[in-house]
């Protein structure tokens, strides 16, 4: 059960509603927001846990809060009732039942004033190959597809192989973002801050964000995802995940994916700097490089999301906006030796891009070994 659901439920009223469940150990517990349709009912939040991990389960939540029409943040009934109709009632309770497998999540609900709904949601598809259809490049080729590019258009990731976009805190089966947010971050702030020449401020929004991206940066994962300015560094992570042997051992139809993100998706689509809102979202944010040498030469630039599937999110905004955004480019993994030495001669290294021992320790190994 663990893992974010999204879709469509019926019932007193109709709306969009999203799932994001954690595995416990003993039992699941996460967070459903719900998106009425209808503009004189509130969104609401609703806080949950199972008693155990079985297929058919039952609970009962008092962990409800209605969602600020205008800011998205939790809000009381008595700060956001001036906005609705004087006689709709608020629930603060409700009962759901229901059963899931792997791929479909079926339940329905009660609550103490009397509504009601159902639902059968989709699991992510995050962990399937990604369906984008990618424009087959040799290494030169890619050179002169990348030139022709108007300067900081676009936004390039490289990944080692053509996997669908996912931040590393969703691949590693994590989806409550409340729970990374009050219980993963406040221990790692209390324990890195020893560490860090700056002491964070995680109420100041360009200090909390750039401590995420540190720390990301480090190899805690979080639902960040790395992207840059620089198609170039972008291939140099590609094929920074393959080894000389496995480079040497491939066939021409071994991969590594550069994926490419039009700009214009932060004007076209609301950008949000919050993690955990109420609907989906993939924000692109810029942070401030605090403690962290790496952003700087890398060109860095993050993209902010509760989403786990987002190839999937972006090609629904695509089909919104009738545009596109999100494309993507495989070069063949065969020609790692040449790529690296090319990105040599333009000071694209480990030991530029990674400032301190480790990255210099990466470079020397990649020469010498």
């Amino acid at each position: 059960m663990n893992g974010q659901w999204i879709g469509e439920y019926a019932g007193t009223g109709n709306g969009r509603l999203m799932i994001n469940v954690d595995d416990r150990g003993s039992h699941f517990e996460g967070v459903a927001y719900l998106r009425p349709q209808d503009k004189d009912v509130p969104w609401t939040g609703a806080g949950f846990e199972t008693v155990n991990k079985d297929r058919e389960f039952r609970f009962d939540t008092r962990n409800l809060w209605p969602i600020h029409p205008q800011t998205g943040y939790p809000a009381s009934w008595d700060e956001i009732k001036q906005f609705y109709p004087t006689e709709f009632k608020v629930s603060d309770q409700a009962e759901v039942t229901g059963q899931w497998d792997e791929y479909r999540l079926k339940l329905s609900w009660r609550t103490n004033v009397g509504a009601s709904g159902s639902s059968d949601l989709p699991h992510s598809r995050a962990d399937q190959p990604s369906d984008l259809k990618a424009l087959q490049m040799g290494w030169g080729e890619f050179k002169h597809y990348v030139a022709a590019l108007a300067a900081k258009r676009h936004l390039f990731r490289g990944q080692s192989g053509p996997w669908r976009l996912r931040t590393a805190f969703h691949r590693n089966g994590r989806a409550d973002l409340r729970r990374f947010t009050n219980e993963d971050i406040k221990v790692l702030h209390r324990r890195l801050s020893v560490r860090t020449r700056h002491i964070f401020n995680l109420a100041i929004p360009d200090e909390n964000g750039a401590f995420f991206n540190l720390v990301q940066h480090h190899g805690y994962p979080t639902p960040l995802l790395d992207w840059t300015y620089s198609p170039y560094v972008a291939a140099f992570f590609a094929f920074r995940g393959v080894s000389k042997l496995e480079a040497a051992g491939a066939d021409s139809t071994k991969k590594v994916r550069i994926f490419v993100l039009d700009e214009r998706w932060r004007r076209d689509v609301n950008q949000l700097a919050v993690l955990d809102r109420a609907f989906p979202h993939f924000s692109i944010a810029e942070f401030i490089a605090i403690d962290n040498e790496r952003m700087i030469p890398q060109q860095s630039v993050s993209a902010v999301t509760n989403v786990d599937d987002i190839e999937t999110y972006i090609q629904e905004m695509e089909i919104t906006n009738s545009r596109p955004y999100l494309s993507a480019i495989d070069l063949p993994m065969c020609e790692r030796g040449e790529v690296f030495c090319e990105l040599g001669y333009m000071g694209l290294t480990a030991g530029s891009l990674f400032p301190g021992l480790d990255g210099g320790c990466e470079e020397l190994r990649e020469s010498n070994f």
